[in-house]
């Protein structure tokens, strides 16, 4: 069973379902390069043991919908849902084909404390039950969650939305998206080109919806226009914001440093809870950029593709070659036992094998650089199994590939023998 609101009667009397995804394109090549064609496939096949209790469902909701409410009260309404929450701290961002189920299933298990699905095409999603069947999946261990859309007509959003609003926390609006796909689409960062057509949108949201209106923006070059833009979010009835401390052009996070200090002026100027977003490689960033900022939680991306347990204080060896500090030992952990945990989690909640092979190739990174023909491997193989990825992992491993994750000494590390296996 699929999680969608055309079989919830189904889903209430039974309180299971199987966790599938399996992205779709919007434009397919008629002609697809067999091996992409492959690696679309999901990862496994529906198996009666992998069959979960479903999430409850009933919306995450304070109350009714915002359209006759005080801009005071829905502030009180907004502070009360996150508190409700627990106040997360560090929260694993969206990130298109990355932060699938599993992905966040492993991150949450090293100290995510909350995370945003990949962006969701809202048109694709109101029209298309295949896209909504596989590419939103979730499970009661899923949470808090923010389910992300990218829009620009508030009528297409509001249906994409009401199909999702009992199974998640926020439903959050992409305004930061700066790819070139987000220009042809009109849709992500380019939307603040339109702030009439912005406003609308979470207007709609707002107005009829029981779970709270999130957004996720990018700041202008002036910082003036930045706040008009976050304060107009609020008073539309955005109950979160999470910024992004770069502009719409600057797209190379590890070459541009994001503006904290622009972040703190927004956190300063709203009254709702603000998120911060860029410049965080471990577990200190993300608590100087708490500090300088005054940010309520921070999201992280890149940083943990390339490590799933930093925000349990993990750190890879790259990292600490670049930083003089001493103090670092082996954590007891390897991000070949985190591969091995994500496909032990694929194997539960299938995904599509494109995601998996971008998983493998990020989580092993400095490994392949040691052993490039292991990599070389990995790119010829057009047909993935699991019994292959394993095999890779173990063959790095005889092949004196190890690169430990690093932790500070008075921090209590996984002895080796805690270290996960594979069974």
């Amino acid at each position: 069973m699929k999680l969608n609101l055309s079989n919830l009667r189904f889903l209430l009397t039974r309180k299971s379902f199987i966790s599938q995804t399996r992205a779709m394109t919007q434009n397919p090549d008629p002609k697809p390069d067999p091996s992409k064609v492959i690696d679309d496939l999901l990862c496994s096949e529906q198996r009666d043991g992998q069959i979960e209790e479903t999430v409850d469902a009933v919306a995450a909701s304070l109350g009714s919908p915002s359209r006759v409410l005080s801009i005071d009260t829905r502030v009180e309404r907004a502070w009360a849902h996150w508190k409700k929450l627990g106040r997360p701290k560090y929260i694993v961002a969206p990130m298109v084909d990355n932060s699938e189920l599993p992905f966040r299933l492993l991150c949450q298990k090293y100290g995510a404390q909350a995370a945003y699905t990949p962006m969701l095409h809202s048109r694709i999603f109101t029209e298309t039950e295949k896209y909504r069947n596989q590419e939103f999946t979730t499970c009661k261990e899923d949470r808090p969650l923010f389910v992300q859309f990218c829009a620009n007509d508030p009528d297409t959003l509001l249906e994409a939305a009401k199909r999702v609003e009992p199974y998640c926390d926020y439903v959050d609006i992409n305004l930061g998206c700066p790819q070139r796909i987000a220009r042809r689409g009109n849709y992500g960062a380019f939307l603040m080109d339109n702030l009439p057509l912005v406003k609308s949108l979470v207007e709609k949201l707002a107005q009829n919806l029981n779970v709270p209106v999130s957004c996720k923006i990018r700041i202008f070059p002036n910082l003036q226009d930045t706040l008009k833009y976050a304060k107009m979010l609020e008073d539309a009835g955005c109950s979160l914001l999470a910024v992004h401390g770069r502009t719409r052009d600057e797209k190379d996070g590890k070459k541009l440093r994001a503006d904290w200090s622009a972040i703190k002026e927004v956190k300063n100027a709203l009254r709702i809870p603000v998120l911060g977003n860029g410049n965080v490689r471990c577990i200190e960033d993300v608590d100087n950029c708490i500090k300088e900022t005054g940010v309520e939680g921070v999201l992280s991306a890149e940083t943990l593709l390339e490590n799933p347990a930093a925000f349990a204080g993990f750190r890879t060896a790259e990292w600490v070659s670049e930083n003089e500090e001493e103090g670092f030992v082996d954590g007891g952990l390897d991000q070949g036992d985190l591969v091995v945990e994500y496909l032990k989690l694929c194997e539960k909640h299938p995904v599509p094998w494109r995601m998996i092979r971008s998983h493998v190739h990020k989580m092993l990174g400095e490994w392949f650089r040691i052993h490039p023909q292991v990599r070389e491997q990995l790119n010829a193989q057009n047909i993935l199994t699991f019994e292959f990825l394993y095999g890779l992992v173990d063959q790095l491993r005889e092949l004196g590939g190890r690169v430990p994750l690093y932790k500070k000494k008075e921090i209590d590390t996984l002895t080796p023998q805690e270290s996960p296996q594979r069974i």
